[in-house]
């Protein structure tokens, strides 16, 4: 008990040591995110606007600071610059999705998520099932964040 007294007089020193307070908690709060999260979600929430990428199943995921729409417009441009011919544009609501065609007839599929007004998730996928090309799905990503 009077090590417990003794901690938390010392945790109310800290609190009140704004300096202590964020040197202390920032680095316990990001390890309980960690711990408590998956560790695909803590990488692409804490790397906003880093490149930083997911890739499951085909799936490069990378989270963008940027407006829905605006990451609509920046995945277009992307995939024109390209030349990368788009098929299909399906936007619904707070998503979007934006299908394309190679030269080389390898489909492209991008799906975009708004996260919040200000961040959006844009998933990329290139190539067939069990065939995917991770390295035009980079190439795509690039080119989205060169444009936005």
């Amino acid at each position: 008990m009077v090590l417990f007294k003794l901690f938390l007089a010392d945790f109310c020193k800290i609190i009140n040591n704004k300096f202590m307070l964020k040197k202390i908690l920032t680095p316990i709060l990001l390890a309980c995110c960690l711990i408590t999260t998956s560790c695909a979600f803590f990488v692409a929430g804490v790397g906003t606007g880093a490149a930083v990428y997911t890739y499951k199943q085909g799936e490069l995921k990378k989270s963008y600071q940027a407006s829905l729409d605006k990451t609509i417009i920046a995945c277009i441009a992307a995939l024109k610059s390209l030349k990368i011919t788009i098929t299909e544009r399906t936007p619904a609501g707070i998503t979007a999705t934006i299908e394309g065609r190679c030269s080389d007839k390898t489909p492209v599929k991008i799906k975009i998520a708004m996260i919040t007004n200000k961040i959006t998730e844009v998933s990329v996928r290139s190539g067939i099932v069990g065939v995917w090309n991770k390295k035009r799905s980079e190439l795509i990503h690039a080119g989205i964040a060169q444009k936005l």
